[in-house]
């Protein structure tokens, strides 16, 4: 887009306006971050900022309940869980007097503009309110509560929600506010189950949250590996009892020596019944006797930090509604900012809410099918690939292809990869093939450490970090020869790789390798020239004795093209390769499997490291983050951690840019924050490291505040994977076997496979809101492979948000996310929602 046509937040002015945030119903992790940004975006465009504090109730009662919001009154807010401003149930509210008593309030402070935070019902009564607002302002005014001119200059009120449910039950947006967090919560405990479970052979029910909606006990029954999950949007077919038992008893008799089931609150059977988790525990005890224990993990689920992506999520979200609020008229419909792939973008609110509750009159209709397909393409997605992976089919039913892959993990390790792994040999089982596991990447495929990988080896390898494959930085070209050997040995179909930017420039060293030139295959004869004599096979070359020519490369020429010559069918199969990388540096896809790990450990280092400064008081740390080249973990991180600055290469930074930091630094300390936080990037410039910045900011900031340094290193790296990494690990590599499977069985001929295309060698991303098969020869031009990062990035369009929310002054072009273009609300079956989350 030229720049002429973009159009930046600065023309958007809230000078005159007052904005005035609540948060209402369940509270969710995050809610204070979106309080936090819609309180520091309103501040920094100009407007004023009020707390609304117990939600409706508070805005009914008035007095002290409505305050003006500062900057310094938010700061600590980002990683705190629950609302800071309460929450409260209100029945005042859905009465009109209630109603009445709140707009009086609102009119008094000036305040026509409110960002409600909460579920379906309070943001459906938000729009109630804002339909009522003219008859309610005209009633205040023939009460003698407000005169005229008031009545006139208040006459529109504008209504922008943003969801906080950990539910994620709202139709229109990928995710809700706080479900991350609830997954955080649940996979902890789930991770601290097991291996009791384990010591004592026990079956643990578990109860989560879900009165309508089945998406956390769904999601965390796939990132943890359950035998068995109750959802109540499909509820299991008569005689699940029976079918229930027989799997957990194949599962002990193959060896395992724990059952986990998960069962949402609001589980029922076909028939309406509610299937509760004490009616589970009994089933399994009068049936196979299994010593089995419940937990109902009950509001625990709600509790303690938010993790990175909802802070992340709800601080997007706030900015957004600042600015739909500031470009609002008096005929602008209320909208909820929602998330579509990695995109904010604004909906009508009402229609997202009726869609929303056609999900509910679905279910009441025992029309289950279609609950399911209301509830979008992800939560339909996560239901299939839990079936295809819980529920292994006897050996008698299952196909029979004769088609062998191989499954290896290569670069450094990342948080999730044991999930794919296991995703890919359960499904690639499914399908009939024969399973390899290579051991330590390509060094351990030259080495021939190839073994066959069966279904049960790979049991509760979703919440293992690091590799139990092992994995290694080596390349395929220097050992091709040795790797197509193994291939021929083990008559190797397919190739699933699993990695970053290594993995990425090993499936090209491979594409590479099918290469055959025909044209070189003529005869070729070199005669040696050369003044120094030094050609093997020849006692004198010519020129030697007059050293009339100059030394030439003609014999490694000719080498060069005799390889070019030779192809290697071996690798003409089907090759697919998952990114896998806490950097989230490879091309072509947006997020990396591991990476919302890394993010999580960062933020979590940040957390308490900003409380340590809290604590001295006016001091600054400096972090360094890992990522090679590819500043995503500092920009992210330092947004969800609520960073002053965060050095990356992609953004070149000069002495004046630090001294401007510093400058910086120095006024915030003379408010009541009297701490910094600043990231940089392992290398974000060569000249500048974390050890020079640390020395200029405690020289420059003598006698104002004192400095750390912290190096976080591989604890990035490691740790159990998050509940994301999890999921988007195991379905991303569902469907690459699957793809590989559809791509073995076109290119299968005459007894066996040939695959030499350019779409038989792909990477599967996530690009937006869709996961899509790319193959590698046309990411090359998106590929900087001196600094092995993509060209271009996505997330440096959220750096401004850090810079804003850090009180920087910056230019934030809101064309560049797709805010301001219009968005078709469509119904989530139709609809291209995102696979992935």
């Amino acid at each position: 887009m030229a720049q002429t046509d973009k159009k930046f937040f600065e023309n958007l002015t809230g000078a005159g306006k007052a904005i005035a945030v609540l948060t209402s119903g369940g509270d969710a992790q995050g809610m204070n971050a979106a309080v936090r940004a819609v309180v520091r975006m309103g501040i920094y465009v100009g407007a004023k900022v009020y707390f609304v504090h117990e939600g409706y109730q508070g805005m009914v009662d008035g007095g002290d309940n409505i305050k003006e919001a500062t900057w310094e009154s938010v700061s600590s807010m980002l990683q705190m869980g629950g609302t800071v401003i309460g929450s409260a149930r209100c029945k005042d509210f859905r009465t009109r007097e209630g109603r009445l008593k709140a707009a009086h309030n609102l009119v008094q402070r000036g305040i026509t503009n409110l960002c409600v935070i909460g579920g379906d019902g309070s943001l459906t009564g938000a729009n109630l309110f804002r339909e009522e607002w003219s008859g309610l302002l005209a009633e205040l005014v023939q009460q003698g509560l407000i005169d005229e001119e008031a009545s006139q200059k208040y006459s529109a009120l504008h209504i922008v929600g943003m969801v906080g449910s950990i539910d994620n039950d709202f139709c229109g947006t990928d995710m809700t506010i706080g479900t991350d967090s609830a997954l955080h919560r649940i996979i902890e405990v789930v991770d601290a189950i097991m291996t009791t479970a384990q010591s004592h052979q026990r079956t643990f029910v578990l109860e989560v949250m879900g009165r309508h909606c089945g998406y956390l006990a769904l999601v965390s029954a796939l990132a943890c590996g359950a035998d068995w999950v109750l959802i109540p949007e499909m509820p299991p077919e008569d005689g699940w009892e029976e079918k229930m038992c027989q799997k957990l008893s194949a599962t002990r008799s193959r060896g395992s020596r724990l059952n986990i089931i998960i069962v949402a609150e609001g589980a029922i059977d076909r028939h309406g019944k509610a299937i509760t988790s004490s009616i589970v525990k009994d089933l399994v005890v009068q049936r196979l006797g299994f010593d089995t224990r419940v937990t109902i993990l009950g509001h625990v689920q709600r509790g303690g930090t938010p993790s990175a992506f909802d802070r992340i999520l709800a601080s997007r979200m706030g900015v957004e509604a600042v600015l739909a609020l500031l470009e609002t008229t008096a005929n602008t419909a209320a909208c909820v900012v929602s998330l579509c792939g990695n995109q904010s973008v604004r909906l009508p609110l009402m229609e997202c809410v009726q869609m929303t509750q056609e999900v509910q009159k679905a279910m009441d209709g025992k029309r289950f099918e279609e609950a399911v397909r209301l509830r979008g393409r992800s939560f339909e997605n996560n239901l299939k690939t839990y079936k295809l992976l819980a529920h292994r089919k006897p050996e008698s039913e299952l196909p029979h292809s004769n088609f062998n892959v191989a499954v290896l993990n290569v670069g450094a390790p990342a948080a999730g990869m044991n999930a794919a792994v296991r995703s890919a040999v359960r499904v690639g089982i499914s399908e009939g093939h024969k399973m390899f596991a290579v051991s330590d990447g390509f060094e351990g495929f030259y080495k021939g450490q190839i073994k066959e990988i069966k279904w049960a080896d790979v049991g509760g390898w979703t919440g293992q970090g690091g590799s139990l494959l092992g994995t290694k930085r080596t390349l395929p070209a220097k050992h091709i020869d040795k790797i197509a050997e193994q291939m021929r040995k083990y008559n190797i179909n397919a190739l699933l790789m699993i990695g970053g930017f290594e993995a990425f420039l090993g499936i090209m060293e491979l594409l590479a390798a099918r290469g055959t030139y025909e044209e070189l295959c003529v005869p070729m004869v070199m005669v040696p020239a050369t003044v120094s004599n030094n050609v093997p096979g020849s006692d004198l070359s010519i020129g030697a004795d007059t050293a009339l020519n100059a030394i030439t490369d003609a014999l490694e020429c000719l080498l060069q093209l005799c390889e070019a010559r030779s192809s290697y069918e071996e690798f003409c199969v089907p090759l697919c390769m998952l990114p896998a990388t806490i950097s989230n540096n490879v091309p072509g896809t947006d997020l990396s499997i591991g990476a919302d790990t890394a993010l999580n450990a960062i933020v979590e280092t940040c957390d308490r490291i900003k409380q340590s400064a809290s604590g001295t008081k006016r001091r600054v740390f400096i972090i360094e983050t890992m990522g090679g080249y590819c500043g995503y973990l500092a920009s992210v991180g330092g947004l969800a951690a609520g960073a002053d600055a965060a050095y990356i290469f992609e953004e070149p930074f000069d002495i004046r840019d630090l001294q401007s930091n510093v400058e910086h630094l120095t006024e915030k300390m003379k408010t009541g924050i009297q701490r910094g936080l600043v990231l940089r990037n392992e290398n974000s410039n060569e000249n500048y490291t974390t050890d020079f910045i640390y020395q200029l900011y405690s020289e420059e900031g003598r006698g104002v505040f004192d400095c750390r340094k912290n190096v976080l290193g591989h604890m990035q790296q490691g740790g159990a994977p998050s509940p994301f990494d999890r999921n988007f690990g195991t379905k991303i590599a569902a469907k690459a076997m699957q793809w590989i499977t559809k791509k073995l069985n076109e290119s299968y001929r005459k007894g066996r496979v040939f695959a030499n295309t350019e779409d038989s060698a792909c990477l599967l991303g996530m690009r937006r809101r869709a996961m899509v098969f790319q193959p590698v020869v046309q990411l090359k031009d998106e590929t900087d492979f001196v600094h092995r990062i993509p060209k271009e990035q996505w997330w440096l369009k959220l750096r401004p948000l850090m810079k804003i929310l850090a009180k920087y002054k910056t230019s934030y072009d809101i064309s560049d996310s797709g805010q301001l273009e219009h968005v078709v609300l469509r119904r989530p079956k139709e609809s291209e929602a995102m696979a992935a989350i």
